[in-house]
């Protein structure tokens, strides 16, 4: 045989092929196994979860914004509504390019620079998912013209809202106030899922006060929606609940009156029903006009309003802290008679000036020459500035301060609306905390005739002449009357709530209020070009100083600038016999409280009281001569 012969190890050959396909049995097993693992993973360990993904890429929940509750004035006239109106919106996560997206839109529909800032202020704020306004309030010329082109822009749609509007503007924009954008500030203090989809929420007046009541609750849809995210039907879907309404007490009529009395003035009109509390009118002048703020006012229009040297956005009636000179002098005779320092007989001289003793500072009364002897009676109806002096004197601060404080000057009347300021009750302590100061004698001379460091508000002067009217019982100022359903028709009437001011002896009270009385009815009243024959009035007038006078000085207010003049007050209810109406006027500026303030009044009493303008026309004809002070 030649050559080499080749043999083969058959059965090792076996042991490799048996080893390899037991390898490969393995591998193909322990694969097998993983993929059986993972679908068991996915199919029944965690199938909720991917469930709901995949549920998600073919539903959306779109919340339901609920419909705002409208606010009506006491005879059903509409203060705050709900228009309709058409949106241009943007869901950013759904547009490639934003930019190039809002160029090619801006040549379709006008976006102005403004648009865009706020439309980038809330995408700043919002989520990528919602939808953002580029443009409030198109024409239909425009979404007709968008419709045209919608295939163009994805993410963009037009939506159809409800906006805010105020149809009486500067009228009742201090009381009613505004809604505006949902920012991130409000966000923090709210409950946001209850927001979802909500574009506005009340920012000031009633408006943010009852805000709860007036937004109601979000509601739900489930929607199927295609590849593109277009919604294909309705799935499921919980209805909001609207807000519910509100019925101010006050009357847009006798607001308009207000308004129009004070003329070209800047001041503040508060109008009370002395029996319930309800705020009749709550005028402050100058006004504003709230509907730009409701879609974003532009930061050159806001910053006019707050640069207006007649602050325009300040609420004078809830927020004005004004000296109340002489209008505080019927509440400081109240004072001592109720706390045994004088009584309804005792006399007090009056040379002209007051002096401490050991002192010689002359504290002046408004009449150079002196009132002579005065009772309590006359001092409140001559204004008499030397008999409060010496009475604030000998009642001390301490005393007379805790006895203002149950008519609630240097608190908050309760009022149902945010935003309303103390004013200041001079006092002891409060100088101390504010001043670090010990308290001089001096300062309660003036406390006296309502000077200093006395502040009050508009309203809290309404409000203490209702309860000097209603003998002590002082009920705190409301201005929501009733809360409404409108679906169910349900009402439900605002709480009253009120506190009894100690009398020790009901002579006095009608010792201070016949004096007041006196004010208009008699014939030494510094008001008395008030009297009338169709109701009697009980008043008070006031002067308070802007800036103190010298000792050596005399005011010349024909030497004076307007806005260092005397600011004029007056206070007053009606009819005398049957109080229906309670009124504190502050005219800024205005001089006298007699010659400018109370002609203020008699036209907002004699709106309310009479309702035919008969004593309109004399209120304009009123003779102009008298004492004023």
């Amino acid at each position: 045989m030649s050559g080499n012969l080749d043999f083969k190890d058959y059965r090792r050959e076996g042991r490799l092929f048996t080893h390899r396909a037991i390898v490969a049995g393995l591998l193909v097993f322990i694969l097998l196994g993983s993929i059986i693992g993972r679908m068991v993973y996915l199919q029944i360990i965690d199938h909720e979860h991917f469930t709901t993904l995949a549920q998600d890429n073919r539903v959306k929940l779109i919340p339901l914004p609920p419909t705002r509750g409208l606010i009506y004035d006491r005879k059903n006239r509409l203060l705050a509504l709900n228009r309709p109106a058409f949106n241009l919106e943007i869901i950013p996560e759904m547009v490639p390019d934003l930019e190039k997206s809002l160029a090619e839109l801006g040549a379709l529909v006008e976006i102005r620079d403004v648009d865009k800032e706020r439309f980038f202020k809330l995408k700043r704020q919002k989520r990528r998912f919602e939808s953002i306004p580029i443009k409030l309030d198109i024409s239909q010329e425009e979404a007709a013209l968008f419709a045209v082109n919608r295939y163009k822009f994805p993410g963009i749609s037009i939506k159809a809202r409800l906006t805010r509007t105020y149809p009486w503007k500067d009228i009742m924009a201090h009381v009613v106030g505004y809604v505006g954008r949902v920012s991130l500030k409000d966000l923090q203090s709210i409950d946001a899922s209850n927001y979802a989809g909500t574009t506005y929420i009340g920012k000031t007046g009633v408006e943010k006060s009852y805000e709860d009541i007036l937004h109601g609750k979000v509601g739900l849809q489930q929607v199927e929606v295609n590849a593109l995210g277009k919604a294909v039907r309705v799935l499921q879907e919980t209805p909001p609940e609207p807000g519910r309404s509100l019925r101010l007490s006050i009357d847009i009529d006798l607001q308009q009156v207000a308004l129009d009395a004070l003329g070209e003035e800047n001041g503040a009109v508060v109008a009370i029903d002395p029996k319930t509390g309800e705020v009749l009118a709550l005028a402050s002048k100058p006004g504003f006009d709230p509907n730009p703020f409701v879609e974003g006012i532009s930061s050159k229009d806001y910053q006019a309003l707050r640069q207006d040297p007649d602050k325009p956005l300040f609420n004078r009636a809830l927020q004005g802290a004004y000296p109340p000179g002489s209008t505080i002098k019927p509440f400081m005779g109240l004072a001592g008679l109720e706390l045994a320092f004088i009584d309804a007989r005792e006399k007090k001289y009056c040379p002209g000036f007051f002096q401490l003793p050991g002192h010689d500072h002359k504290y002046r009364d408004w009449k150079k020459g002196g009132h002579g002897a005065m009772d309590v009676d006359a001092a409140i109806t001559q204004s008499c500035d030397v008999f409060f002096y010496q009475l604030a004197h000998e009642i001390g601060i301490d005393k007379l301060q805790r006895y203002l404080k149950q008519f609630r000057f240097g608190e908050k009347t309760g009022i149902d609306m945010v935003g309303e300021r103390t004013g200041i009750r001079p006092s002891r302590e409060w100088k101390r905390k504010r001043y670090k100061q010990v308290w001089f004698p001096g300062e309660t001379v003036i406390i006296g005739i309502g000077q200093g460091s006395f502040e009050t508000t508009p309203l809290q002067l309404a409000a203490a002449t209702a309860a000097i009217a209603n003998n002590g019982r002082y009920i705190e100022p409301r201005l929501v009357d009733e809360i409404v359903d409108e679906n169910t028709g349900v009402v439900h009437s605002s709480e009253r709530k009120e506190h009894i001011i100690p009398v020790k002896s009901p002579s006095n009270w009608d010792k201070i209020r016949e004096a007041m009385t006196h004010v208009v009815e008699g014939a030494r009243g510094t008001a008395r070009r008030l009297k009338n024959e169709h109701y009697r009035i009980a008043g008070k007038t006031g002067t308070a100083q802007v800036f103190t006078v010298k000792q050596d000085e005399e005011y010349d207010e024909s030497k004076v600038s307007k806005k260092n003049r005397d600011h004029a007050l007056f206070i007053a209810y009606a009819p005398v016999e049957d109080p229906q109406i309670a009124v504190a006027v502050i005219v800024e500026n205005g001089g006298h409280g007699g010659s400018t303030a109370a002609p203020v009044a008699k036209k907002v009493m004699d709106a309310w009281l009479l309702g035919d303008g008969k004593a309109l026309v004399q209120a304009d004809n009123m003779d102009t001569n008298g004492v004023d002070n």
